[in-house]
């Protein structure tokens, strides 16, 4: 069933390039502003001066590090840790020690997470559908469960925020640092800390999947009260804790692997010209793939609830009505299940 499911959301994902596109050239779009404000900052900074051409040649460390010293504001997020499989690495040590973004950054994810809010009940919509809905469809679906996802990431935020602003303090910062401030042997610290890791990770997967599955009975079954959503999951996953997490074991292998490709051929900084733009293009491949593993997830997650609650393959109506569910176009269409 597990498998049937990922490979479900696999077929569901690549029936729909024109999404997986859309949602890749918003992921550029949102990105461009930074990336053109930071283009700025080091052109002003660099000049006409000789720095400039070392920098296009190669890695000038010496005018890096002085570029740091006066850096404020997004030129800040300009370290080393950027180039390659290090920034893979600074992103998850930033959600792992919950340590928070400057504000240009900030602002550009919470505006990303909008705009997504809006397009997730679209993009969940066509995958319960299995058929091509039309940019009308899409966008109609989308109108339609955005002011009920925006509720449910108000509640999403808030949880998260216990998570990062509470209980990661008070395991890391105050159990933690209990446990281990008299030990000798550091091997047993890092246990200790390791433990206190997988903790967190495990609370986080567990909201990241009740939310999941929240949106997705919001939109199958076109539920309007976000809390009923939220508490039909968790009757959902505490029926079916194995499979729930067995298909979100297996996404996350599928991810984990990525992450080892993307150790081995990640490109480290180059010099100016054609070596320059061939690095750009595999890092665009690179976050193309992150994309589809993101929609992946969500597909099978829409595959595997559908077959676990016996709602029939959605099939297309003669005229579409909105708001209307996929499950009542599924009874319309004669193939519910009894």
């Amino acid at each position: 069933m597990i498998l049937s499911a990922f490979g479900s959301g696999v077929r569901r994902v690549l029936s729909a390039p024109a999404m997986l596109a859309g949602v890749f050239v918003l992921t550029l779009a949102m990105a461009m502003p930074l990336a053109l404000t930071l283009r700025g900052m080091l052109n002003e900074h660099l000049g006409a001066s000789l720095a400039a051409n070392e920098a296009a040649d190669a890695v000038n460390y010496d005018w890096w590090q002085e570029f740091e010293a006066q850096a404020a504001g997004l030129g800040t997020s300009f370290t080393p840790s950027v180039i390659g499989f290090a920034a893979v690495l600074d992103n998850i040590s930033s959600v792992a020690d919950a340590e928070g973004k400057i504000t240009p950054i900030a602002s550009a994810l919470g505006a990303y997470l909008l705009v997504w809010t809006f397009l997730i009940g679209g993009v969940i919509d066509r995958y319960a559908r299995q058929r091509p809905t039309r940019s009308h469809g899409f966008f109609a679906a989308s109108g339609v469960y955005f002011m009920r996802f925006l509720r449910l990431a108000l509640a999403a935020g808030l949880v998260y925020w216990f998570l990062f602003g509470v209980v990661h303090g008070w395991l890391f910062d105050r159990l933690l640092k209990s446990a281990t401030q008299d030990l000798a042997i550091e091997r047993t610290a890092f246990l200790y800390r390791v433990i206190a890791y997988a903790l967190f990770g495990t609370l986080v997967v567990f909201c990241n999947v009740l939310f999941d599955y929240a949106k997705i009975r919001a939109v199958v079954e076109d539920r309007r009260s976000m809390a009923g959503a939220l508490a039909a999951a968790l009757r959902f996953i505490v029926r079916h804790p194995a499979k729930v997490f067995g298909l979100y074991a297996v996404n996350a292998a599928v991810f984990l692997v990525l992450i080892a490709i993307w150790a081995v051929v990640a490109p480290g900084a180059r010099g100016a010209g054609v070596s320059m733009w061939l690095a750009f293009l595999v890092a665009q491949v690179y976050v193309l793939a992150r994309l589809t593993i993101k929609l992946t997830f969500l597909a099978s997650q829409t595959a595997l609830f559908q077959g676990l609650l016996a709602h029939a393959a959605y099939t297309a109506a003669p005229e579409l009505t909105w708001p209307e569910s996929p499950a009542a176009e599924t009874i319309r269409g004669g193939h519910a299940t009894p």
